[in-house]
């Protein structure tokens, strides 16, 4: 028998990577650096994994407590 998926964390993960994506491309888009998407390992080796994780989770755990969920900082 395999491990069960659980709900939160998949789902959750790909809010993180979507966020590290967009995180990434609005840093090209002020430096005028314009790239293709990029590569996860690009994400997390900018911080840019990191950085949307803490966003991410700060804003659902905003959104549990019905507290204003904020634009990124």
């Amino acid at each position: 028998m395999g491990k069960q998926q659980g709900k939160f964390w998949p789902q959750v993960r790909a809010m993180i990577w979507e966020k590290a994506e967009e995180l990434f491309m609005a840093e090209q888009a002020r430096t005028m650096d314009f790239y293709n998407r990029p590569e996860k390992c690009e994400l997390r080796e900018g911080g840019y994994f990191h950085e949307a994780k803490l966003i991410v989770l700060r804003n659902l755990w905003r959104e549990k407590k019905g507290l204003h969920i904020a634009e990124e900082e």
